[in-house]
């Protein structure tokens, strides 16, 4: 008897590990770097590492688009902390930051920060601009992918 497997990104050293889907809820750690997979904790993307944390997690990736010097966006921080802690191992939360990448930006037509973008499969499914609660996150999250 097989069991399904996931893949999911190692936040540390980007390299792709498979991970029985019984034992997501485990302290899994990387294969190549032995990091812990999930550390409550965003993971920040550049434009290098964007797609291979897009597009090769089996896990829905919650990106956020931010600049430093937005306030809304530093006080979305604290609040995406607590979503990585809440929602790991079943959401992986990352952060790009568009001044040091502006090319993402403009792939993903970003007009105002934050801008919240929930990946499933590759592709994106939902947006959202502004910053909000972490109830209100989280609703918003369980709206479009099953926890």
């Amino acid at each position: 008897m097989s069991t399904a497997s996931l893949h999911i990104v190692c936040p540390h050293c980007h390299g792709i590990n498979r991970l029985p889907a019984d034992r997501l809820g485990e302290d899994a750690q990387c294969g190549r770097c032995h990091a812990p997979l999930f550390s409550g904790q965003p993971v920040d993307l550049d434009t290098g590492h964007f797609e291979r944390h897009v597009t090769r997690n089996d896990i829905p990736v919650l990106v956020d688009f931010w600049a430093p010097w937005c306030g809304p966006c530093r006080m979305m921080a604290p609040i995406l902390v607590e979503a990585s802690r809440a929602l790991e191992p079943r959401v992986r939360i990352a952060k790009v930051d568009t001044e040091a990448n502006p090319a993402l930006a403009s792939h993903f037509g970003i007009r105002s920060i934050p801008t919240l973008a929930l990946f499933a499969g590759g592709r994106e499914i939902a947006r959202q601009a502004g910053a909000m609660p972490l109830p209100q996150l989280v609703a918003w999250i369980r709206q479009h992918v099953p926890l």
